[in-house]
C-alpha cells in the first residue's frame, strides 16, 4: 500500500468513526423542490436547496436541505423535477436537535436524467450488450 492508499484510508475511518451513525441514503420521488441563491456584491454566492422526497413504498416525507457558500464563483446545483425518481446522501441531524429529521445533502443522484451533483467514479449506469455467436 502506498502513501496515497493510507491516507486515504485512514481520512475514510476518521469520517466514518465521526459520522458514521449519522449517514442516510434516501431512494425515493421528489415531491417538493425549492432552490434558492443570493448573491451579495457580486463576490458572494449563496445556493440553498430543500427537497422534499417521498421514500418508495411509504407514505412518509423525508426533507432534505443543501446549502453551499462560495467566494467569486457561483455554486450549481443540479436540476431536478417535481416526480423525479431521486438517490439522496447526506447526513441526519444530530439527536436531541431540532434538525434531526432533516438530511443534509452531500450528493443526490438524479436517476430520471442520470446526473450527479458530485461526480463519483464508477457511478455511471453500465449498460450490458449481448453478444450474438455464430453457428
Amino acid at each position: 500500500m502506498g502513501f496515497k492508499e493510507k491516507l486515504a484510508k485512514h481520512y475514510t475511518e476518521s469520517y466514518l468513526k465521526k459520522y458514521g451513525d449519522r449517514l442516510a441514503q434516501v431512494q425515493g420521488n421528489v415531491v417538493s423542490v425549492k432552490v434558492e441563491e443570493k448573491t451579495i456584491l457580486w463576490i458572494f454566492h449563496k445556493i440553498s436547496a430543500v427537497l422534499i422526497v417521498r421514500p418508495e413504498r411509504s407514505k412518509s416525507v423525508i426533507k432534505c436541505t443543501y446549502k453551499k457558500n462560495k467566494w467569486f464563483k457561483k455554486p450549481e446545483f443540479i436540476t431536478i423535477n417535481q416526480g423525479n425518481l431521486v438517490i439522496v446522501q447526506g447526513l441526519k441531524g444530530k439527536k436531541g436537535k431540532e434538525n434531526r429529521e432533516v438530511i443534509e445533502i452531500m450528493n443526490v443522484r438524479n436517476l430520471t436524467t442520470k446526473k450527479d451533483l458530485v461526480p463519483v467514479e464508477g457511478a455511471q449506469v453500465k449498460r450490458v450488450q449481448k453478444v450474438q455467436r455464430m453457428k
